[in-house]
């Protein structure tokens, strides 16, 4: 019987990317990396996804206080291969230690965006409009139920 294909990541994928991110964490914060660009930077790691076979880890980084990001995503794909000698200690109870590939994560650009839509002078407009008539609706008026006053 064959396996059904789905796009959702298994639980096994959730938790071991769950752990690496952990990994990567723990080695940003002790500063070994000796790229000039990264040895100031401060990058936090929001979110890893790992391959089906879990051989591939794909960080989403951020870095704090850095409007452009894709230097030191450049910096740290270049590093790869140090970061992953760093980090097997940390994860040795793998069976295969991962190729580690950093992407610039966009999701809090997503979130202000939304965030920003959210609050526009349209979308107040009609949320405003949407509570008067909810409110009137919801409360029957004083006398209305058939009693004599």
């Amino acid at each position: 019987m064959a396996r059904p294909t789905t796009s959702a990541p298994s639980q096994r994928m959730l938790s071991v990317g769950e752990k690496v991110r952990h990994a990567l964490t723990e080695f940003f914060q002790r500063g070994e990396i000796l790229d000039p660009l990264l040895e100031k930077a401060m990058v936090s790691v929001s979110e890893v996804r790992m391959s089906p076979d879990l051989k591939i880890a794909t960080a989403f980084v951020t870095v704090l206080g850095q409007d452009d990001t894709e230097p030191f995503v450049a910096a740290l794909n270049k590093n790869a291969r140090f970061i992953r000698g760093r980090v097997s200690p940390a994860l040795k109870q793998m069976k295969y230690m991962p190729e580690f590939r950093f992407r610039t994560d966009t999701s809090f650009d997503n979130f202000a965006r939304i965030d920003a839509l959210l609050k526009s002078p349209e979308v107040q407009r009609d949320l405003d409009h949407g509570d008067d008539d909810g409110a009137a609706d919801a409360m029957p008026a004083h006398g209305t139920n058939g009693e004599k006053n």
